[in-house]
C-alpha cells in the first residue's frame, strides 16, 4: 500500500517536472536562436566591410590600369601611392638599426630590454604590459630590428617535432587583444624549452594592444628560437592596417617615432614564415588552401616580396614611362608586356600566398572563388583531402574565422579552426580557444572566456548585450543606405500610398544590403511600429535618421554617404599621408580628386577642386587634416545634391 501510495503523489511531481523540462528546452532554443542570429548580423556585417578592402583594391588596380598621368607631379604623387615603401628614401629613415640615437629619458620607468635578450627579460615585458606601461620607441625599434634578423634566416615553412618538447600548443588570431594573450600563458604556461607555442596569424588590428602584442611574441620568439614559432596571418599586412586600426595605434602611441615604427614592422611582416608542420603530418596555416596550393613551391618562393596582398605591387606592376603596360595580379597578361616570364612567377606567388592567407573551408564539394572576402577561395572537404593524401598528412590548423566556441573542426574532423580572442565581437560573444597537441598528435581543445565581467552575467544576460551591440552595428548599416532603401521601397508602393507590406520590408532591405539575414526574424527588433501588417517606410527611416543624428549636426543625406563610405576614405587618406604625419597637401588633395573623378566618372574641374581644397582648410596652414578630408567629402556631395551650375560634379552613370 505504500508503493501505490507513493506512486499517486509521485505523478503530479513527475508532470511538474516535465512540464518544467519541457519549458526549459524552449527557453534554451529560443537563446539559441538569438545567438545564433546574432552571430549572423556580426559576421556579415565584419565581411561586407572586408569588401569594402576588396572595392579599395579594385580602385587602385583600375588608376594603374587606365589611368596616364598628365604631368610630371601626377606622375610622382602615383609614384609614391603605388611604391611599396610609402615613405620618403633619407639617409635618417633608412637605416632599420638606427635606434641608438634615441635616447631614454632618465625619468623613463618602463621596461628595458638588453640583447640578447634573457628570459626573465621576456616575462617582465609580459608584467610590464599587463600594468599598462608603454615600451619606449628606441627599445620597440630595436627588438623589431633584432626579431627581422631571426626572421630572415627562417624557411617559408617551419618545422616543429613534438620529439623535443612535451606537447605544442597552437594559439589563433588575438587581433590586439593582449588580455587573451596573457590569459593563455596563464593558463598553458609561458614559453620555454618544454612548452612549444605556435602563434598563427592575425596578431594585430581592432584591439588596442597590438604593439605590445608583438612585442610579446617577438620577445620569446628571440628568446626561445627553436620553441617559439609565429605564421603570417592576412592582418599581418600595411594595406589592412590602414583601415582596421593598427596603423592609427601605432601613430597615437609613437606620435614621435611612429613613421620608423610603421616602415620597419612593414618590413618585418613580410618575413614571417607562411607555415609550420608539426611532426612532418599536421600543417598549420592562417587561413587555407586551394586545389592549386603546392607546399613545395611555397617552400621556395621569395616571401618577402608579398609586402602586400591588398595594394597592386609596384616593382612588378608599375611602369610610369610606359603606361601602356599596367599590370596587376587581377588581370590577365597583355600580348608582348614587357617581363612577362617574371609576372607569371609574381602570380603564381601571390596566388599560392593569397590562397593560403585568405582562404575558408565549407561543406560543399570543390574549389571556389571567396566573393565574400574577395581574396582566397572556399575549399570543400575532397580539396583538403587532395592535399592531405598528396603530402601524407592527418589533417590542418587553420584560424582566420570567429567561431562562437573558439574553435571549430569540419571536413570530417581534417580541418580544425582556432580563434583565440574572446569576446572578439561583443563581450560575451564568443569564447577564445588553443590546442595542445602531444606525441599521438590528438587535438586537446581549451577553451576560455579573458573577461572576467562575462562571468558574473547569465546566459540571457549575455545574449541579450552582445544582441543590443549587433542591432545597433545593424541599424547604422541600414542608415548608410537610407536612400538605396527609399528607392527600393517605393518600387513595392506601386500607389504611392507610402505603407508597404512587411513581407516586401523584409525582401527590399535584403535587396540593398544583400548581407544574407533572416530579415523577418529580426522584424520585430528593428521595426518598433506598424498598422495591418503595413509599415510607413519614410517615418521608419527618419527614425533611423534620429537615431545617428543625435551626435551629428549635419544633414542626413551627407551623413548617410560619410557612414557608408567612412573607412574607405580614412584608408585612401592615410595611403596618400605617406608620412603618417595626420596631414596632407593641397595639391596631393587636389591630385587625389582627379583620380576619384577618373575612376568615379564625375566631370570635375580643377579650378573646383583648387577652390573646394582652399575652402575647407579651415586654419589656412597649406594642409588639409583627417576630419577636414572628411569634411570635403560632405561639401563635394551637398554640391552634387544641389546640383548647382558652378562647375562642380556632376555624376554621369554609365553602363
Amino acid at each position: 500500500s505504500s508503493l501505490s501510495t507513493w506512486s499517486c503523489s509521485s505523478g503530479p511531481a513527475f508532470k511538474a517536472a516535465a512540464l518544467i523540462q519541457r519549458w526549459y528546452r524552449r527557453y534554451v532554443a529560443r537563446l539559441e536562436m538569438r545567438r545564433r542570429c546574432t552571430w549572423s548580423i556580426f559576421q556579415s556585417i565584419e565581411y561586407a566591410g572586408q569588401q569594402d578592402q576588396v572595392k579599395l583594391h579594385d580602385f587602385f588596380s583600375y588608376l594603374m590600369d587606365h589611368f596616364t598621368p598628365s604631368s610630371h607631379n601626377e606622375r610622382d604623387f602615383l609614384n609614391r601611392m603605388f611604391t611599396e615603401e610609402r615613405f620618403p628614401e633619407d639617409a635618417e629613415t633608412d637605416r632599420s638599426s638606427d635606434y641608438e640615437s634615441i635616447e631614454v629619458p632618465d625619468s623613463y620607468s618602463g621596461p628595458r630590454l638588453s640583447f640578447p635578450l634573457l628570459p626573465a627579460q621576456a616575462t617582465a615585458l609580459v608584467e610590464a604590459f599587463r600594468l599598462k606601461q608603454q615600451l619606449h620607441a628606441r627599445y620597440v625599434l630595436n627588438l623589431l630590428y633584432e626579431a627581422k634578423k631571426h626572421l630572415v634566416q627562417l624557411p617559408n615553412i617551419n618545422r616543429v617535432s613534438t620529439c623535443y618538447s612535451e606537447e605544442v600548443t597552437v594559439c589563433g588570431d588575438l587581433h590586439g587583444q593582449l588580455d587573451d594573450l596573457i590569459f593563455i600563458f596563464y593558463k598553458n604556461g609561458l614559453p620555454s624549452p618544454e612548452r612549444v607555442y605556435v602563434f598563427n596569424g592575425d596578431f594585430v588590428d581592432r584591439g588596442s594592444d597590438s604593439v605590445e602584442i608583438l612585442m610579446v611574441l617577438f620577445a620569446f620568439m628571440l628568446v626561445y628560437p627553436k620553441e617559439f614559432h609565429l605564421n603570417r596571418g592576412n592582418h599581418e599586412d600595411h594595406m589592412v592596417n590602414l583601415r582596421y586600426g593598427f596603423t592609427k595605434e601605432v601613430m597615437n602611441k609613437y606620435k614621435v617615432h611612429g613613421r620608423k615604427i610603421l616602415r620597419t614592422l612593414q618590413d618585418v611582416f613580410c618575413w614571417l614564415p607562411l607555415a609550420t608542420l608539426v611532426d612532418e603530418k599536421v600543417l598549420i596555416l592562417h587561413g587555407g588552401v586551394s586545389d592549386t596550393t603546392d607546399l613545395e613551391l611555397l617552400d621556395k618562393l621569395d616571401r618577402h616580396k608579398q609586402k602586400s596582398l591588398h595594394f597592386p605591387n609596384k616593382s612588378y606592376h608599375l611602369q610610369l614611362k610606359s603606361p601602356n603596360v599596367y599590370l596587376t595580379p587581377s588581370v590577365p597578361l597583355r600580348e608582348g608586356a614587357i617581363g612577362n616570364y617574371k609576372e607569371n612567377q609574381f602570380q603564381c606567388a601571390w596566388d599560392q600566398v593569397v590562397d593560403i592567407l585568405w582562404s575558408d573551408p565549407v561543406a560543399q564539394e570543390g574549389c571556389r572563388a571567396n566573393t565574400v572576402r574577395g581574396g582566397g577561395c572556399y575549399f570543400g572537404p575532397d580539396v583538403t583531402e587532395q592535399l592531405l593524401q598528396k603530402y601524407n598528412l592527418q589533417f590542418l590548423i587553420r584560424s582566420h574565422e570567429c567561431k562562437p566556441e573558439g574553435y571549430e573542426f569540419c571536413h570530417g574532423r581534417k580541418v580544425l579552426t582556432i580563434f583565440s580572442a574572446s569576446n572578439y565581437y561583443e563581450v560575451g560573444s564568443n569564447r577564445g580557444a588553443y590546442v595542445k597537441l602531444g606525441p599521438a598528435l590528438t587535438p586537446h581543445i581549451v577553451q576560455y572566456q579573458a573577461n572576467k565581467a562575462t562571468h558574473t552575467l547569465t546566459m540571457r544576460q549575455r545574449i541579450s548585450r552582445v544582441e543590443e551591440s549587433a542591432l545597433r552595428a545593424l541599424r547604422e548599416k541600414l542608415f548608410a543606405h537610407s536612400s538605396d532603401l527609399l528607392g527600393e521601397f517605393k518600387k513595392y508602393d506601386v500607389e504611392a500610398t507610402g505603407l508597404i507590406p512587411l513581407s516586401d520590408w523584409a525582401a527590399a532591405v535584403e535587396s540593398v544590403l544583400r548581407l544574407g539575414l533572416p530579415w523577418r526574424m529580426l522584424r520585430p527588433q528593428l521595426v518598433s511600429s506598424s498598422t495591418d501588417n503595413a509599415l510607413e517606410y519614410k517615418s521608419w527611416l527618419d527614425d533611423l535618421a534620429k537615431e545617428q543624428l543625435s551626435h551629428e549636426n549635419i544633414q542626413s543625406s551627407l551623413l548617410e554617404k560619410l557612414y557608408r563610405n567612412r573607412s574607405n576614405l580614412e584608408t585612401i587618406f592615410r595611403i596618400i599621408d605617406s608620412d603618417h604625419s595626420g596631414f596632407i597637401s593641397l595639391d596631393e588633395f587636389r591630385q587625389t580628386w582627379t583620380l576619384f573623378s577618373s575612376h568615379m566618372k564625375i566631370d570635375i574641374t580643377d579650378d573646383c577642386i583648387c577652390g573646394l581644397a582652399r575652402s575647407i582648410d579651415f586654419n589656412k596652414d597649406g594642409h588639409i587634416d583627417i576630419n577636414e578630408f572628411l569634411e570635403a567629402f560632405r561639401l563635394v556631395e551637398q554640391s552634387c545634391s544641389e546640383r548647382d551650375a558652378s562647375g562642380c560634379p556632376q555624376a554621369t552613370h554609365t553602363n
